[in-house]
């Protein structure tokens, strides 16, 4: 637990530090965030705070390694600094954004089943070869999925570092709890990173994480994910805890992905103001409320996957039926309500 605290002290006060020497030399170069028809800002807003973030994280993992595991650290690490790379050369307009979607997030989750990180849900019924390949599979999509759904959720001053500290606060405690220290130990160390870096990054926003920092935090809480087991009292719910953690970004791609697809757009390549918290502001909750809404609902999730590792199977299959039922409601209320089309 030591650890834990440590890392997180340590990549907190790096954020904190950090982050305005990266917002001056934003401002220096130029890569600023310019307003918009689907923009919330109505200034100019530096770019670049993913830096701040992958340093507070690298520094907080570097000094409290203990020597476990290097090959799924340098792993993580170098996964890390592609999609920090690629998402900022995306900033900058350099790339199409295809190529973080199609290229450089699978290649990310290459990277860490290289490292020895991977899903184990198809391995624990199929045997042999057959098991690894389809979790090797899975592995993949995920990473991808949930670097993807990271990369759009940042789209109001601080709902992506903030649902992204919640979701590794619910990692450590999870980790904690069975013993996973290198887990605790990482996800504390990002816990602190995203809430250091959310000092200057909540409404009115300072600084702007960009799709750097958005891709490398989704890309945390996805290795994070893979490397989680807990022990649970059915082997479903050892499955059905992380995706309730990450409930907050997977509801709001699925809202977005099902409210385009509607409207005959693509939906990672047609941004726009059609997110979950835009449209609870537009409903009368105003900016903040809504980021405030979001994270209420990430802690929510975030007690109810603890809460379903002392289910039975029949009682974790009920409870994932109410779940994605209740999802898919909000989903239809949610499209109800006003948001600004493309």
């Amino acid at each position: 637990m030591m650890v834990g605290l440590f890392s997180f002290a340590v990549a907190l006060c790096t954020s904190l530090v950090v982050t305005v020497p990266v917002r001056q030399f934003a401002v220096r170069v130029g890569m600023v965030d310019l307003p918009g028809p689907r923009k919330v800002h109505l200034q100019p807003i530096p770019l670049l705070g993913g830096i701040a973030i992958y340093a507070a994280v690298t520094l907080a993992v570097l000094v409290s390694y203990s020597g476990e595991a290097l090959s799924e650290i340098l792993g993580i690490l170098a996964a890390a600094t592609l999609l920090l790379l690629v998402g900022t050369l995306d900033d900058r307009g350099w790339l199409h954004h295809q190529i973080k979607l199609f290229l450089a997030m699978p290649l990310a989750g290459l990277i860490v089943l290289a490292a020895g990180i991977h899903a184990q849900v198809f391995s624990t019924f199929l045997p042999g070869r057959l098991g690894f390949a389809a979790d090797a599979a899975l592995t993949i999509f995920w990473v991808t999925g949930i670097t993807a759904s990271f990369s759009i959720l940042d789209y109001m001053d601080g709902v992506c570092a903030g649902v992204a500290a919640i979701v590794c606060l619910f990692f450590a405690v999870l980790a904690m709890l069975n013993g996973q220290v290198l887990v605790s130990t990482l996800a504390a160390a990002v816990m602190g990173a995203a809430l250091g870096f959310l000092r200057w990054n909540f409404s009115p926003a300072k600084i702007f994480m960009g799709d750097g920092g958005a891709m490398l935090l989704g890309f945390l809480v996805a290795t994070l994910a893979l490397k989680l087991r807990v022990s649970a009292s059915s082997l479903s719910a050892t499955w059905l805890v992380p995706v309730l953690v990450l409930a907050v970004p997977i509801f709001d791609t699925t809202l977005v992905s099902i409210s385009r697809l509607r409207r005959g757009l693509l939906p990672f390549a047609s941004p726009g103001k059609d997110h979950t918290g835009h449209r609870l502001a537009n409903s009368g909750l105003g900016t903040r409320a809504a980021v405030m809404a979001i994270y209420a609902a990430g802690i929510t999730f975030g007690l109810l996957a603890i809460l379903s590792t002392h289910l039975n199977t029949v009682q974790t299959e009920i409870f994932a039926a109410i779940v994605v039922v209740s999802l898919l409601g909000a989903v239809g209320l949610l499209e109800r309500l006003p948001y600004e089309r493309q």
